[in-house]
């Protein structure tokens, strides 16, 4: 994907003149986009058949011009949003003239702007009195690919043909006539099909609601005048984000991060990104070493949307939130066959956590550098599990991408407030959701054991992370387990650079008990099975803290430890606070001695 240099970014579009903007108009269809993104949403939630969709909501809805350029993002997957615009211009540019007012399109495939294969994207044009006029898009995580491993993180690939089925944009939906043929294509490569089946129809039907409502919009208050005020709305988070920019000083800053060898045994990888700065113009420039035979290799439009999260993160700006807000902004993500510009065919399909969340954060330190904003501490990896198996209970395959075993902790925000408690990792900034445990336990053969806080998981700081969780539940049949993720080395950064006594607290780490009781603990990501009368715990890290942690009120420590957030020793080790287990009370003098004594280095 070729990107402009920083001497080649084009001027900010020039937005309708405000006094020639009806304010109350303004907010009438700002609004109303607002509101038919949300229906998209509810769509997908209430018609879908998956716990993808049901539950944890790993989705994204976006509303795009005739361009397509994006005119309203929805709040929703972070780690989506920013390759759906390249997604969007993909497929347009494939089909060309060769759409029509009832169409619905379809892809998945990285190579034509998507995310990674899992992510699979509905498209709809929206013609308006026999012009286009809109795009409607769609992106649902699902809960199979079709390849060797049920769920699709295949940690053994060594390219994208051991992930799953690539679809390429395709019509499934031809002037309002469902294809019947395509959709059981694709169907009948994907196990548990019944359940992608009514995920894809949820899917035409949340593009098509929009549709719909942007139609009757436009019946009300003309193309034309919708037009003008989308036209301004990207223009007013242009000037936004520009002036921000302009804030910062002219020249260069630049961050790396590791992202770990989590079982390719080559070794852990430095990412590194530059933030140059000119005026009102960003450029991010990347590098990263050649891509390799597994599967976190991330293709050019993955790349761009971490960067995208990582700018968000630090500029924190108010609506609205549209394509506008990237005008300024370039990405050059290194040479095509590189880790972050990966070349076809390489493996991919964790892409979208590891290295997306990487590059995030490698972004947003290096702008940190340039312009402190708010410092915010790392936030948790992220770290899941996939199950598969077949459900007794009425024989049927069941596959599930477990949400509740990938909520981390978000980290601390410095000067302001504590990190959230299992929010869940950088590249969803708390979207995902984990529904009820009981909800899950009808949904699949499995009893849950224990789903909590996991103390001591939160970094220590003046201000604290938030805790990750601990899950551990008991299978009723023969399952295969395969996890994914990361954070199995170090703990989440504190913003002023904090190292902890404990870091074994509050890293990933898996553990089956037997049903002996002896116990089997995984440092790396694994695949392995699991049978009745056994356990399987997970253990989700937390988030970074901000500043020093023997600055923080010894009250609020001890707050933390009667909760069960922190233990008395890590209150004692980590925040130089010691608690009298007796009166559970501070012991204030010993706390002061003990602060005030010289700490291990």
């Amino acid at each position: 994907m070729t990107q402009p240099s920083l001497e080649t970014i084009p001027p900010s579009a020039a937005a309708p003149d405000e006094a020639d903007i009806d304010p109350v108009l303004l907010a009438v269809v700002q609004g109303a986009l607002a509101n038919f993104q949300q229906e998209m949403t509810s769509t997908l939630r209430q018609s879908g058949r998956s716990n993808v969709a049901t539950v944890a909501r790993d989705y994204s809805n976006a509303i795009f011009d005739s361009g397509p350029e994006m005119i309203l993002q929805g709040q929703d997957l972070p780690a989506h949003l920013g390759s759906l615009m390249p997604g969007a211009k993909g497929v347009a540019e494939y089909f060309g003239d060769d759409v029509h007012d009832g169409d619905v399109f379809y892809h998945n495939d990285p190579t034509y702007g998507g995310s990674h294969i899992a992510d699979m994207c509905a498209y709809k044009p929206v013609f308006v009195d026999g012009e286009l006029a809109f795009w409607t898009v769609s992106k649902l995580h699902v809960v199979d690919t079709g390849g060797p491993v049920a769920g699709g993180y295949n940690s053994k690939a060594v390219d994208m043909f051991g992930e799953g089925l690539r679809i390429p944009p395709v019509r499934v939906v031809d002037r309002g006539r469902t294809l019947d043929d395509v959709l059981n294509f694709i169907l009948i490569n994907l196990r548990t099909n019944e359940n992608q089946a009514g995920d894809i129809r949820a899917q035409i039907g949340a593009v098509s609601i929009a549709a719909k409502r942007l139609k009757e919009l436009c019946a009300k208050y003309g193309l034309a005048e919708v037009k003008r005020i989308t036209d301004h709305l990207k223009g007013l988070a242009d000037r936004q984000m520009r002036n921000l920019i302009s804030e910062v000083p002219d020249g260069t800053t630049e961050a790396t991060v590791i992202v770990e060898d989590t079982g390719h045994g080559l070794g852990d990888i430095e990412i590194t990104a530059k933030a140059t700065v000119k005026d009102d113009h960003l450029h991010i420039e990347l590098s990263s070493p050649p891509q390799i035979p597994y599967y976190i290799n991330s293709y050019a439009s993955n790349t761009i949307s971490g960067v995208y999260l990582g700018v968000v993160m630090w500029a924190q700006l108010p609506p609205p939130y549209n394509e506008g807000l990237y005008r300024g902004i370039t990405v050059d993500c290194g040479p095509e066959g590189t880790l972050l510009n990966a070349k076809e065919p390489a493996a991919h399909v964790m892409s979208t956590s590891m290295p997306n969340e990487n590059v995030a954060e490698a972004v947003r330190m290096a702008l940190m550098k340039a312009k402190p904003n708010r410092a915010i501490g790392e936030w948790g990896a992220t770290y899941g599990v996939t199950l598969t198996g077949i459900d007794p209970r009425n024989d049927q395959e069941f596959v599930s991408l477990y949400v509740a075993a990938l909520i981390s902790g978000a980290g601390a925000t410095k000067g302001v407030m504590d990190g959230w408690h299992m929010i869940g990792p950088a590249n969803c900034l708390g979207a995902l959701t984990n529904g009820d445990t009981e909800i899950a336990e009808v949904m699949y053969p499995f009893i849950v054991h224990e789903y909590a806080l996991r103390q001591d998981s939160c970094g220590a700081g003046r201000w604290r992370g938030g805790c990750g969780n601990r899950f551990t539940f008991e299978p009723l049949c023969d399952m295969d387990l395969a996890t994914i993720g990361q954070g199995f080395k170090e703990p989440p950064r504190n913003t002023d650079g904090y190292k902890t006594p404990l870091p074994e607290r509050k890293v990933s780490r898996s553990i089956i008990t037997h049903a002996d009781g002896s116990e089997t603990v995984y440092d790396r990501i694994d695949q392995f099975k699991i049978k009745p009368g056994e356990r399987y715990t997970h253990l989700n890290p937390g988030g970074g803290g901000a500043g020093d942690p023997y600055e923080r009120d010894p009250e609020l420590v001890l707050e933390d430890a009667l909760n069960g957030i922190v233990s008395f020793e890590a209150a004692r080790l980590e925040y130089g606070v010691v608690i009298d287990e007796a009166t559970r009370t501070v012991d204030v003098k010993a706390t002061e001695e003990l602060r005030a004594a010289p700490r291990a280095a």
